[in-house]
């Protein structure tokens, strides 16, 4: 029992369990704007099961596909499959469980979540090689992570509706520019071995411009699903101001020629940003 306990918790670490924080309160966001109020439990059970379920199994195959990769890389070549701490299979059948336990939450929400949970497994799970072919691979994983918002508008709705275009477009900017940012780290691994990155092709200077204009991109789609729900009033406005707050801090955290505090910008104050947008929205569908 020790030993399956063990197996878990490494399973769990491999998958940065904890790091579902930058995704679930968008889509929690969306189904509150969405119910316009607090939806019955079951569908936000359902919800959350779908977002862990998808979120597992995405990380679990990415480390599954990029296992060689991340054995080559210096900054990646501790965790636990090169290290032999975790078998390639056993990451693999991880992820299927994962995913079937998404297929399992859309089938109870309704039947449009049903018939969608293929495209996300597709997207999702087809993001882990897209840095072998194209620098775009930063904007397919803002698309990954903005089926969150859109899927739980589908879960409340059963349909899809502006406000859950525009907040999912605010999270794929918002994903594809704090990844760009991440991946200065490996501009010099990805040109020694062919990837595919906009740090790789623009260097730090331009690529950090590139993340600025996407977080301010970010923040248009947020005005955008404030304009088209219609019901959203001052709180979420407030909400908007003081994320901006948190990815102009983030900004200031990040120059092109001090990437010391790298980590604390794209593991903190990300993961502010998206529970700041969550509280703000909770805020003002109560009030």
């Amino acid at each position: 029992m020790d030993r399956v306990i063990e197996n878990i918790k490494k399973i769990l670490d491999m998958i940065k369990f904890p790091h579902t924080i930058f995704a679930l309160p968008f889509a929690f966001t969306s189904a509150l704007i969405a119910a316009k109020g607090i939806p019955d439990g079951k569908t936000l059970f359902w919800i959350l099961v779908a977002m862990v379920g998808a979120r597992s199994g995405a990380m679990a195959f990415n480390r599954w596909a990029d296992a060689e990769i991340d054995a080559l890389n210096p900054r990646t070549k501790d965790r636990h499959i090169p290290k032999g701490e975790i078998k390639k299979e056993h990451a693999l059948a991880f992820s299927i469980a994962s995913y079937t336990l998404l297929v399992i939450a859309a089938y109870k929400l309704n039947p449009l979540c049903f018939y969608l949970s293929p495209v996300a497994i597709i997207v999702t799970a087809g993001y882990s090689y897209t840095k072998r072919f194209t620098w775009a691979s930063h904007l397919i994983l803002g698309l990954a992570l903005s089926m969150a918002p859109i899927g739980a508008w589908i879960a409340v709705k059963g349909n899809i509706e502006k406000p859950a275009l525009f907040l999912g477009l605010a999270v794929l900017f918002w994903v594809a520019g704090f990844d760009i940012l991440y991946a200065l780290q490996d501009i010099e691994f990805d040109r020694k071995y062919g990837l595919y990155s906009i740090p790789r092709f623009l260097g730090v200077e331009k690529s950090i411009w590139v993340a600025r204009t996407f977080h301010a991109i970010t923040i248009v789609f947020l005005i955008a699903v404030r304009e088209t729900a219609g019901h959203l009033n001052g709180i979420f406005t407030a909400g908007i101001v003081v994320a901006a707050c948190f990815l102009l801090y983030e900004h200031q955290l990040v120059k092109p020629n001090d990437l010391s505090k790298l980590d604390f910008a794209f593991f903190n104050v990300n993961g502010y940003f998206s529970v700041i947008v969550f509280l703000f929205t909770l805020a003002d569908v109560l009030v």
